[in-house]
């Protein structure tokens, strides 16, 4: 007979999650604050996608609140309801209902950042005619006070016409409460009061829209009256008459630019509400945000920057070595372990060599991303980057792009996929071509190995000056890859690309602390997106190299080892099979084509097992020289620096070597990038040009660098 046994547990503490209720948008200017607060309200329960149709990512999440739940759409920043960019169009669409499968959502969370409430009210009263339930979250407070401002919050309400303001210092976590409180009543509220801007405009909309049979809202007909040429506005001349979209024109805008006067009224109106809502600071918050100014000058900032981009590097190369030390350990005694499972067959190897070791040659990697990458989401969080970009927009018109391009390009250096998905900032489509072109030359990780392996061999561990001349060799391969990806950038803008300069126009952030969470989710983003590219493209490109180079099979029974190599007979044989192999035949077949380069089948099978990802390079090497097993870094460099061509003479000289790394600073060796071109150019034809651009590039350096070292040494 069983024992049964009861406890008696409090209510309140059994967790309960609810199903959302209702849809509200997270509405917001860029860089204030919205994506940490939507992280703090949704945590862990949301999802990453794509919206309908486009590659403009998507995030909503359920916040589970008192009683209640909703789902919250975190939409790209925006400054106006007239977006410019890719992501800001997709988030006006989303706001206006026109998203295809995304529905109008049932409430508006609008983000304001108390420094910038400025900019962020002409966005809430153009807001305010979509006539929704709407709240506000005013955010970052306390850098607000840091600077020397203070709002008073009831006043702001009552001139928003009873429009409920919470604020709120997300990286703190102070004031969620109430703002969860006001959210859970966000559908009860009453719609908010029509915007008092400019009285005659929304009249004059109203009676359009009733005109026009219910067919188009308020918000439709002001947008095709602020933009009679756009989309928005050929809408509106097919629904209402023509005569009576012009009389209300001329009413309103006379002869003077429809965006020029809306914005005017609209600016006029916010700093009204601004002089009635903001008070003064104490003295020494504001003496705080005079050293912030200081810090935000030409020349402390572009001091600031340049020690910020080497505490960065040496970050990378120097903390990242104990543990890609353990992955590559890790990584070999998986392998061991594999081959005492299944043996030294064709399985053994298949797991050992195939699957661990490529793709363990990928993921040692993973630490200096995510050093890297931390570094680069501080710097956003923190509202560095942004001074950034302002900083090096002068330098960048030179070559013809602006600010916008530099995050992209600094995120290069970590990865091209992600910085490539980062020009979706860029409004302008040439620009944004012409940075996608460009951001592939920069040095990213997987360049560093093979770097590493010819600077080790090949150049000498002597002092030059302050400076180790193999860490001058490695920074002037950087510099190299900025040169080709700046020249490929002024060469664009200056044929295909032409066009007009870029405009570049960026509300500087206030310094703020980076919230711990929100730092870890983004932090998360990128490495899955880089273990999902391990697991995936270099997983198949490991397996295909290893098959092409495991088969056919060479029969061993008759090998003659060489006794005057110093060689071991096992690596003899591994050197042997290799040549016969499928990939070590492609190498002789194309040898032809890289010998002016001073290329011998062995590099140039390794260069054609690279194309689909470079990280295979070293890998590939290890095996055709024969160093099998025993692989590593020093073995490896002391076999390339023996290898000689059949009548003796050296391949590995020191102008074969420049050449080889130029190679590889140029060439685009990467599927993944080129992929990820095709999906945001929605074109084959800019990654075609890409690719085959690069490779000529990359083919022609080697050729002029080892041809002139040659004549030279």
């Amino acid at each position: 007979m069983s024992a049964t046994t009861t406890a008696q547990v409090d209510v309140d503490s059994i967790g309960i999650r609810r199903r959302p209720r209702g849809r509200v948008a997270v509405i917001g200017n860029p860089n204030s604050g919205k994506s940490t607060l939507f992280n703090r309200l949704t945590g862990l329960r949301q999802t990453t996608g794509n919206f309908p149709g486009v590659t403009v990512e998507k995030h909503s999440g359920t916040a589970q609140l008192d009683g209640s739940a909703v789902e919250l759409v975190d939409l790209p920043g925006i400054y106006s309801l007239a977006g410019a960019s890719t992501d800001e169009q997709i988030a006006v669409d989303v706001i206006l209902g026109r998203a295809g499968e995304a529905a109008r959502p049932d409430g508006l969370m609008v983000v304001i950042d108390a420094p910038h409430i400025y900019q962020g009210l002409y966005l809430l009263q153009q807001l305010m005619e979509l006539q929704v339930p709407t709240m506000v979250a005013l955010t970052m407070t306390d850098a607000a006070l840091a600077a020397g401002i203070e709002i008073d919050v009831d006043a702001l309400s009552d001139q928003l016409g009873g429009i409920p303001v919470c604020p709120v210092a997300t990286t703190l976590g102070t004031g969620l409460g109430e703002l969860k409180s006001t959210l859970a009543g966000l559908s009860e509220q009453p719609v908010p009061p029509y915007p008092a801007s400019w009285p005659a405009l929304s009249a004059a909309a109203q009676g359009l829209a009733d005109a026009s049979d219910g067919t188009l809202a308020r918000i439709d007909v002001i947008q095709g009256l602020v933009d009679p040429t756009g989309p928005a506005g050929q809408q509106l001349c097919r629904q209402v008459d023509t005569g009576a979209v012009d009389d209300v024109s001329t009413t309103l805008f006379a002869d003077k630019p429809p965006q020029a006067e809306e914005a005017r009224h609209r600016y006029r109106w916010a700093r009204d509400v601004v002089g009635r809502v903001r008070k003064q600071a104490p003295a020494s918050r504001r003496a705080l945000a005079r050293v912030e100014q200081w810090v935000s000058r030409p020349w402390p900032a572009t001091v600031l920057f340049f020690l910020s981009l080497v505490l960065v590097f040496q970050a990378v190369f120097s903390w990242a070595t104990p543990l890609m030390d353990g992955i590559d350990a890790a990584a070999a005694g998986l392998g061991d372990l594999s081959r005492g499972l299944f043996g030294d067959g064709a399985l053994g190897s298949f797991v050992a060599d195939g699957i661990i070791a490529g793709v363990g040659s990928v993921v040692i990697f993973l630490p200096q991303i995510v050093i890297l990458f931390l570094f680069i989401i501080l710097m956003e969080d923190t509202g560095y980057l942004a001074r950034a970009a302002f900083l090096m927009d002068r330098a960048m018109r030179r070559v013809g792009l602006s600010g916008l391009s530099v995050i992209p390009m600094l995120s290069s250096f970590a990865c091209a996929v992600p910085s490539i998905m980062a020009t979706r900032v860029i409004p302008d489509r040439r620009d944004r071509i012409a940075t996608i072109l460009a951001a592939p030359f920069m040095t990213c990780s997987a360049r560093l190995p093979i770097y590493a392996l010819l600077i080790a061999a090949f150049v000498p561990a002597t002092s030059v000056g302050w400076f180790n001349l193999q860490g001058l060799v490695l920074f002037g391969l950087y510099l190299l890859g900025i040169f080709g990806g700046l020249a490929t950038a002024w060469l664009m803008k200056r044929s295909a690309l032409r066009g007009p300069k870029p405009h570049f126009v960026l509300a500087l952030p206030e310094f703020r602390r980076p919230n711990l969470q929100t730092v870890l989710i983004k932090l998360w983003d990128r490495c899955r997106i880089f273990l999902k590219r391990a697991g995936t493209v270099i997983f198949v490109v490991a397996v295909v190299v290893w098959a092409l180079a495991y088969f056919p099979r060479m029969d061993m029974s008759g090998f003659t080892p060489d006794p005057s190599s110093n060689q071991s007979v096992d690596n003899q044989q591994a050197a042997a099979q290799m040549a016969q192999s499928y990939l070590g035949r492609a190498g002789k077949v194309v040898e032809p084509v890289f010998e002016p380069l001073g290329w011998d089948w062995r590099v140039s099978s390794a260069v054609i097992a690279g194309f689909p990802a470079r990280e295979v390079v070293v890998a590939v090497m290890g095996t055709l020289y024969a160093v099998g097993a025993e692989a590593d870094e020093s073995s490896l460099a002391e076999r390339l620096r023996a290898a000689t061509w059949p009548d003796g003479r050296m391949i590995f000289t020191l102008p074969m070597v420049l050449g080889l790394m130029v190679f590889y600073a140029w060439c685009l060796q990467c599927a993944a990038t080129v992929a990820v071109i095709r999906r945001e150019t929605n074109s084959w034809r800019w990654p075609i040009f890409a690719w085959t651009y690069m490779t000529v590039v990359a083919y022609l350096g080697a050729f002029v660098v080892f041809r002139v070292g040659s004549g030279l040494f």
